[in-house]
């Protein structure tokens, strides 16, 4: 009687061992994977552009809103409100022949936006991450994406197989840019604390 005694103590004790490990280790996981306690609402500013592209600042700061918006981990608010504060910078648009044919005539080309990021923690007045990002979304010559023959944005489906490729090719690779980029962002504010 005594033995048995002794093994229920012992598989008791390893029980509340391995309880206290689990529990040990989401604390600490959930701790990294946490934005600064004091950080509530985000505000993004109309980010600057520097380069020639006309309308680009608009469809990188409206998709960055929705991304942030539709996350729902911090508050969008204006930057008088604001715990924190993204702003960018668009610093290069390059739109380039990307595939050739053995004639040497293009049959695909590459639109690729790079941009530079801060975001800025207001009440501690430090720049909690700073990055260069770039999204680059692909187009060929038809008049439609949903036709071209082209993995637009890179997702391994090609035309009728992919139900997202439509309208004009060129628009359609802005759009992908400009969207791998605000899904970067996000996926990197959220990972880093």
């Amino acid at each position: 009687m005594m033995r048995r005694i002794h093994t229920i103590s012992n598989v008791n004790t390893i029980i509340l061992l391995f309880i206290y490990f689990l529990l040990a280790g989401c604390g600490f996981y959930s701790l990294a994977g946490s934005i600064p306690s004091h950080i509530k609402s985000i505000a993004i500013p109309l980010l600057d552009n520097q380069t020639a592209e006309y309308g680009i600042t608009e469809g990188i700061t409206d998709n960055l809103l929705e991304k942030f918006t539709e996350a729902n981990i911090l508050r969008v608010v204006d930057e008088d409100n604001a715990d924190s504060i993204l702003r960018g910078i668009i610093k290069k648009v390059e739109d380039a022949p990307s595939t050739f044919t053995k004639e040497e005539a293009v049959t695909e080309y590459r639109y690729t936006v790079v941009l530079d990021v801060e975001w800025y923690d207001v009440k501690n007045d430090e720049v909690l991450m700073k990055s260069q990002y770039s999204g680059w979304g692909a187009y060929g010559l038809s008049g439609d994406s949903g036709t071209d023959g082209i993995d637009n944005d890179n997702d391994g489906l090609i035309d009728e197989e992919d139900d997202d490729e439509i309208g004009d090719p060129r628009s359609f690779a802005i759009k992908v840019a400009v969207s791998k980029i605000g899904e970067d962002i996000l996926n990197k504010i959220l990972s880093n604390w």
